[in-house]
């Protein structure tokens, strides 16, 4: 007779342990939620790329809108907007060149465009606009540093480096920056002062900086006097000025300008008695051979 074994499978009518039904349980939950995770990546992928042809034609744009709103009740939707690097643009106009809301599809958030609207923004140098799914932009500006004052026509406005007009208002908190005056003086300003901070004894006692006739620049000093230096020998000129200054003290001196132009000859002006008082600083006296010192005065 043959012999008889035992099977070591499971009887007929036996139910499954109870940790192998909650492991099939969570395999096929898995399974469910890798699947969704799946659909939800490829319908971003598939916003994405619609969006991106999008910006060069405007015809798709009613084909993303389905996937926008499929996608914000999803939860993708804009719930913050970080902003970091932000010192001196105005929060209004922050706000309005960012142009999102919270609530807003954040796949449906244009980057680009943007950034573009930062950059417009007369303080704003540089813009990196980032989005952090499922619901953050995170925005890195990069400003424009004040340089200088720049008078024209009684208007007074900050101009950076480059010589780009940065803002005309709030130009009273940036009263350590160098003042220059006239039409063309931003294009011209950088090179100029480069040469003054040579010089911290002509620096301190400058007021400002008056481009004369588009050509060239007297320095104004806090005393009232003028120094009248050459078009296109300004590196020389401040270099014999302040041997001068250090030999003979010559900027502390009651002189109403000192002309510099000629390179064999220094030619002092003695100040009339009507001249303003030490430290008032009024127009800057043309220049001889029917030279104008540039519009405006400075103050």
């Amino acid at each position: 007779m043959p012999r008889l074994t035992r099977s070591k499978g499971r009887a007929a009518g036996e139910r499954p342990a109870r940790w192998r039904l909650l492991l099939r349980r969570w395999r096929r939950a898995l399974i469910r939620l890798g699947l969704a995770g799946l659909a939800l990546g490829a319908l971003i992928v598939l916003v994405i790329v619609l969006r991106g042809h999008g910006a060069a034609d405007d015809s798709l744009a009613p084909r993303t809108a389905w996937a926008d709103a499929l996608t914000a009740r999803l939860g993708l939707r804009v719930r913050a907007v970080v902003v970091e690097g932000r010192g001196n643009t105005p929060e209004p106009l922050l706000h309005a060149a960012i142009g999102v809301a919270p609530g807003d599809p954040i796949l449906g958030v244009s980057l680009g465009a943007m950034r573009a609207r930062l950059e417009s923004l007369a303080w704003v140098q540089q813009a990196v606009v980032e989005r952090h799914l499922p619901g953050t932009i995170v925005i890195h500006l990069t400003e424009r540093r004040p340089f200088a004052v720049w008078q024209n026509q009684g208007r007074f406005t900050l101009i950076d480096r480059a010589g780009r007009e940065v803002a005309d208002e709030g130009v009273a908190n940036f009263k350590t920056l160098p003042l220059v005056v006239g039409a063309d003086a931003p294009a011209h300003a950088a090179a100029i002062l480069d040469l003054i901070d040579r010089y911290p004894e002509i620096r301190a006692r400058l007021a400002a900086l008056v481009r004369i006739g588009g050509r060239r620049w007297n320095l104004r000093l806090v005393n009232g006097a003028d120094v009248l230096l050459p078009e296109g020998h300004e590196a020389q000129a401040l270099a014999r000025l302040a041997v001068l200054q250090s030999d003979h003290a010559l900027l502390d001196r009651p002189f109403a300008a000192v002309d510099l132009r000629a390179p064999d000859r220094l030619i002092l002006r003695p100040r009339p008695e009507s001249t303003p008082p030490e430290g008032e600083v009024g127009k800057a006296p043309p220049g001889p051979h029917g030279e104008a010192a540039a519009p405006g005065k400075p103050t």
